[in-house]
């Protein structure tokens, strides 16, 4: 059958956001919030699949429904602070003309076609953070407020500083401007540990966890029926399980099941469970192995120490594993679980976070 609901890929956006309601209203909240509050600095921690792109996306069209001019994510690279003047040009040219008579102007070239960034005459030119100003300054002048999205923030990013500083000088002067900032746990935990960028520590932190079952099951349900998929409760309630709460699974496992179902006939159980494996076999690519790839071998030695336990592992356990101090196992225990890989399980206690790790670091080491 043609599947036209689930999307399966990172950064596509689902027909419809699952379990993220509550997430969503936390976001929108700071959108009216007064300006320079915390809630109008928004950082957004999930592991990869977790709908970190699609929760940003979101947010950006809830606010331009406010009356927001909005920069869309931007993914942090060595371009960034220029990507975003870009698209906040594009936004103020969309909103109050390209016309405007109260500035000069200042030729720019947006994808291939040229957008007139209009600055006040002694800005042009200027750094990264003086033309920001200009934009924020204008656009608010015109009772606009201005929305900040920046995707896969990165460790010890330059660009993210220079747009941190921009950003709390604005806050400084009573700017009406938000900004919504996601990335991998660990990367988020380096930024706020930066010396220079202590502001953020006051930002409102969102951490992504696992989907209830209920609410997949639900999506399940509603979305087959649209499809015309006959599936009964059990083998749903199945399919709902296997995804561990994680959105990229629930993509996963309903696109197969709707790529094997057949028009006018239930579906099997058998067809259910090769959805589930060939679900697990594209998450176990796309986010176990790149989440092993990006930890020390210590780590992963950690992890490994962890797979001959069940549901948790003690610590002390996993320090005897590996004929380590328990104190040197805590290091690696924590470096884990501000990388959102692991997370707590009790006092001295840690389990997976991360769906089918466990069972992916089995089969690797046979």
């Amino acid at each position: 059958m043609y599947d036209s609901i689930f999307s399966p890929s990172f950064g596509n956006r689902p027909t419809q956001l699952v379990g993220r309601e509550r997430t969503l209203d936390r976001l929108e909240t700071g959108l009216h919030a007064r300006p320079g509050s915390r809630e109008r600095a928004s950082l957004i921690l999930g592991q990869r699949g977790s709908g970190k792109t699609v929760l940003l996306l979101e947010m950006g069209d809830r606010a331009r429904a406010e009356g927001y001019a909005v920069c869309t994510p931007t993914t942090t690279s060595n371009d960034m602070p220029e990507r975003i003047i870009e698209k906040l040009a594009v936004e103020r040219n969309g909103l109050l003309g390209p016309q405007h008579p109260t500035l000069a102007e200042a030729g720019l070239s947006v994808l291939g076609v040229s957008a007139s960034l209009r600055m006040p005459q002694a800005q042009t030119g200027v750094s990264f953070q003086g033309r920001l100003t200009a934009l924020v300054r204008e656009l608010n002048a015109n009772d606009i407020p201005v929305l900040i999205l920046v995707d896969e923030v990165q460790a010890n990013s330059e660009p993210i500083r220079q747009l941190v500083i921009a950003y709390q000088e604005l806050v400084g002067e009573g700017a009406n401007i938000t900004l919504g900032m996601a990335g991998l746990p660990g990367a988020i935990s380096a930024t706020l540990n930066d010396h220079v960028l202590t502001f953020l520590n006051r930002s409102t932190r969102i951490r992504l966890g696992a989907i209830s079952t209920g609410d997949v099951d639900a999506y399940f349900g509603q979305s087959f029926d649209a499809l015309g998929v006959q599936a009964d409760a059990s083998l749903r309630a199945r399919a709902a399980q296997s995804t561990q709460g994680s959105p990229y699974m629930l993509q996963l496992v309903g696109h197969y099941i709707v790529l094997g179902a057949t028009e006018g006939k239930p579906v099997t159980s058998d067809l259910v469970d090769e959805a589930i494996e060939l679900a697990k076999t594209d998450f176990e690519t796309d986010v176990c192995d790149t989440t092993l790839r990006a930890l020390s071998d210590v780590d992963i030695d950690f992890l490994n120490a962890m797979t001959a336990d069940g549901e948790k592992s003690r610590t002390s356990d996993v320090a005897n594993r590996l004929d380590v101090s328990v104190d040197y196992a805590q290091k690696y225990r924590r470096r884990l679980i501000d990388s959102g890989v692991v997370e707590a399980a009790g006092r001295g206690y840690v389990r997976f976070a991360v769906p089918y790790l466990a069972d992916h670091l089995r089969k690797i080491n046979g």
